[in-house]
């Protein structure tokens, strides 16, 4: 499952490639330097757009040629229509919108399925640094509170029942651990990444 293009980078890639269908249409929301869609498009045969806001991840996503789309998310994916896509990623991003809930619901309309990441906030050293005290500081969660991109925190049940209020059913939901190994036994405190595979219902 793990391939050299995986090399170096987030754990959960691994994962998400496995789950996206050959061929498919894919929408990747906060596509970074389109790495993943890179991967897809390459080794799977996949087409489809990156969604980026950062001026400097569109110079490598066009490098990576990978047909990206600069625009905050939170504005709306009204460009698309229902159903546009087969699958619709958002990687490690949700927890950076004001509006998860409205992010969640375009997710829902524009595409069939749908693949979220983000960092588990109920992973045993988070609760260990707010037992002292502390914002917790961890490889999934690397900023201090003063500085932090993540506008929200969310645990692996929270997101459970926010995906079912949006009409969204969760086919897997795997933990992972900094390294990317899943986690099986009592992954809501073990797992520092949260990944669910999701359709609508």
């Amino acid at each position: 499952m793990i391939t050299e293009r995986f090399a170096g980078l987030r754990a959960d890639l691994a994962f998400i490639a496995h789950w996206v269908t050959p061929g498919s249409r894919v929408l990747d929301l906060g596509c970074g330097d389109g790495a993943m869609m890179e991967y897809l498009q390459v080794d799977k045969g996949c087409t489809g757009y990156g969604v980026e806001i950062d001026d400097g991840r569109i110079p490598r996503c066009v490098r990576r040629s990978v047909s990206v789309i600069q625009q905050d998310m939170e504005g709306g994916l009204a460009m698309f229509a229902d159903d546009a896509f087969d699958s619709v990623l958002c990687l490690s991003a949700l927890q950076m919108m004001k509006n998860v809930e409205g992010v969640l619901r375009d997710i829902a309309r524009v595409g069939r399925e749908a693949i979220v990441s983000f960092p588990n906030f109920a992973h045993w050293p988070h609760r260990l640094a707010l037992l002292s005290g502390r914002m917790p500081v961890s490889e999934s969660l690397p900023y201090q509170w003063y500085d932090t991109p993540n506008l929200r925190c969310a645990t692996i049940r929270d997101f459970s029942e926010l995906a079912d209020e949006v009409g969204l059913q969760v086919i897997e939901c795997v933990a992972l651990k900094d390294n990317g190994t899943p986690v099986a036994f009592l992954p809501h405190w073990r797992g520092s990444l949260a990944v669910f595979r999701l359709r609508k219902k």
